[in-house]
């Protein structure tokens, strides 16, 4: 390639990315501009709240999930999915495991926003139970939520979550992968990830090659699962904003047995990011829940909402879904459980 057009590639890029960065910075004033000046909906109503959620995030997750696939089918072009496979499997799937779940800490994304990574990491020939391990942390542990547990409770009880989203998060993904559920993954996705294999390893691949792949797997990945990303949001949006504080808090003490898992199953409905569930988590301990219940509440909502299996649909069968939301569930509910011994 000659060097013009190596510049050329180069400026493309960054206008591109410089754009999309400019559109995805714009979603948020988007949102509330046409929720309340288009639309001139009522400020605070439920319905206004669904609406403005459902305008932002949906383009979120789309753009996040355009530009997540392209850069996987990037680099996809230079690691063939059984040269990634021989690295991540065997001795070294435990490791891949706690890595994905560390991976997933620094990535901000909420459970539908991981989504993209997810299937970007399957379709590469990362084992099931290493992707899962990202699935489960991304949304759970994060920096935002970190700081916002510390600013109100204090480093221990961040600490002590950090260690039990990671513990989760590692645990799961490790025990679904000795499972070997492969054959729950929807073919298309493996399909998918063989095709994008270079004809002949041996030989060198342009630039221009490499794109190709890139634009081939957003073709191919966001053409089959769109439709249940927007329904997904559709399902959060729905139901954003109508958390039963006041109930919630009243079968939340710290007693009863069943309240653990109770506010597990409560919570999977729901759909928010740690950011802004936290308010909520405070509001419920205010009333004089438990926070073991609380905390496990908070990891439902996150980890295992149910607009994230709708998504996760496309890719992953209706017995892998339930396998994985029984195993996280055990999980959160053993920490519920272990946060109101311990405090």
């Amino acid at each position: 390639m000659s060097n013009a057009k190596k510049l050329s590639l180069i400026i493309l890029a960054f206008l591109g990315a410089s754009v999309w960065w400019l559109v995805y910075r714009s979603l948020d004033p988007f949102a509330n501009w046409f929720t309340y000046d288009l639309l001139k909906m009522v400020t605070g109503s439920r319905l206004a709240l669904a609406v403005e959620f459902f305008i932002f995030e949906a383009p979120k997750v789309l753009m996040l999930l355009v530009v997540v696939v392209f850069g996987v089918g990037i680099v996809r072009s230079f690691f063939t999915p059984e040269r990634t496979r021989r690295i991540l499997t065997g001795k070294f799937e435990a490791i891949g495991n706690v890595l994905a779940a560390l991976l997933g800490v620094v990535t901000p994304f909420c459970s539908c926003s991981a989504v993209p990574l997810f299937i970007g990491f399957v379709t590469t020939g990362i084992p099931l139970g290493v992707t899962l391990s990202f699935l489960i942390s991304a949304p759970m542990v994060n920096e935002v939520a970190l700081v916002l547990l510390f600013g109100l409770f204090g480093w221990k009880v961040a600490a002590l979550y950090m260690g039990a989203g990671l513990i989760i998060a590692i645990a799961s993904g490790w025990v679904i992968g000795k499972l070997h559920l492969e054959r729950w993954v929807e073919s298309w996705v493996y399909e998918t990830g063989t095709g994008a294999k270079p004809a002949n390893d041996n030989m060198p691949l342009t630039w221009d090659e490499r794109v190709r792949f890139g634009r081939d797997s957003v073709n191919e990945i966001v053409g089959k699962v769109w439709p249940y990303v927007l329904a997904g949001i559709a399902v959060g949006a729905g139901i954003h904003g109508y958390v039963p504080q006041d109930f919630m808090a009243s079968i939340m003490g710290k007693n009863a047995w069943w309240a653990v898992p109770i506010a597990v199953l409560i919570g999977i409905p729901m759909y928010s990011n740690a950011a802004g569930i936290i308010p909520i988590v405070q509001a419920l301990l205010e009333k004089g829940a438990a926070l073991g219940t609380v905390l496990a509440f908070m990891m439902s909502v996150i980890a295992l909402s149910l607009p994230e299996f709708i998504i996760l649909r496309k890719v992953l069968r209706p017995q892998l879904i339930t396998t994985f939301a029984a195993v996280v569930g055990i999980g959160i509910m053993v920490i519920g459980y272990l946060f109101n011994f311990l405090i």
